[in-house]
């Protein structure tokens, strides 16, 4: 079942075509990672997958129902988006960032209700930011204020979640922890969760499903373990690397070549690696080699 499909897809900038064609689909439930290079598309897809962005042809269905046939508020119920480096007013509260995630359920009849009350309660309290609810977001470190968004986003109450490069300008903890918090909510939630990420080893890690964009269209969709190959690499990235296992994870994990310090007795690291690396979707993952003593 696929929560979000394209069918023949165009996208377009001041007339020049970004994403030809495309037909992809987005499993429900699932952690999906959009990759690719700068200004592969990825972002623009992901907008359009928004209803943010017409498309100049092709259409986006949610729920099997085309997007573009349904209200604002009727997308809102069901999905959230958080673009890259979201800001809030000046003074701004968490709570009452979070609070405005509840727009799409209120109207004219209806305003805040008990329901809207809890829904934001519990926000606050799956990201953890329930005890910073009454501070402003502006006070925030980039971690905290990042979790302050999501905590937005889960107060509305959808089953998707698309976000555009969440880890932007985050320090390494706190890219591990957004990622976390994004991982828990799809365990605890089945959410389905659609992202952009830059950094490859990381949507190795997370995503259960990776969309390689490149040259306006897929070039590789499927589990990390059987699409992401060092060919994949060096045609979507322009990157010579080598692929070895994640010694904690068992997952991919990009070694770029390059310049660089080199230590002393790592040519025995590198021939391991050269020997064991991976050239194909069939080949066995190299564990990585120990750093000489």
């Amino acid at each position: 079942m696929y929560g979000i499909e394209t069918k023949s897809l165009t996208l377009s900038y001041n007339q020049t075509d970004i994403i030809e064609d495309l037909d992809l689909e987005i499993p429900k439930g699932q952690i999906t990672v959009l990759i690719g290079c700068n200004g592969c598309g990825k972002s623009t897809l992901l907008r359009s997958m928004a209803r943010l962005m017409k498309p100049k042809n092709g259409a986006v269905l949610l729920n099997g129902q085309e997007i573009a046939k349904q209200s604002t508020k009727e997308v809102a119920r069901q999905m959230a988006i958080l673009p890259q480096g979201p800001t809030a007013p000046e003074g701004m509260t968490v709570f009452e960032l979070v609070k405005q995630g509840r727009y799409p359920h209120q109207n004219w009849l209806k305003q805040w209700t008990r329901e809207d009350e809890a829904a934001v309660t519990k926000a606050l309290e799956a990201t953890g930011m329930a005890p910073l609810a009454e501070r402003q977001v502006d006070s925030l470190s980039g971690g905290q204020r990042q979790r302050a968004w999501i905590a937005m986003t889960l107060a509305q109450g959808t089953n998707t979640i698309l976000l555009d490069e969440p880890t932007t300008y985050l320090d390494m903890t706190h890219q591990i922890e957004i990622l976390d918090l994004l991982w828990e909510l799809n365990e605890k939630e089945n959410t389905t969760i659609v992202m952009v990420l830059h950094d490859l080893n990381l949507a190795c890690r997370y995503a259960h499903h990776i969309v390689a964009i490149c040259d306006k269209k897929v070039y590789a969709a499927g589990k990390p373990e059987e699409i992401v190959t060092e060919e994949l690499v060096r045609h979507v990235f322009g990157l010579n690397c080598r692929l070895v296992r994640d010694p904690i994870f068992g997952t991919p994990t990009c070694v770029p070549f390059g310049k660089g310090r080199r230590l002393p007795g790592c040519e025995e690291m590198v021939n391991f690696v050269n020997a064991k690396s991976v050239s194909s979707p069939d080949s066995p993952l190299s564990e990585p080699a120990p750093l000489p003593v």
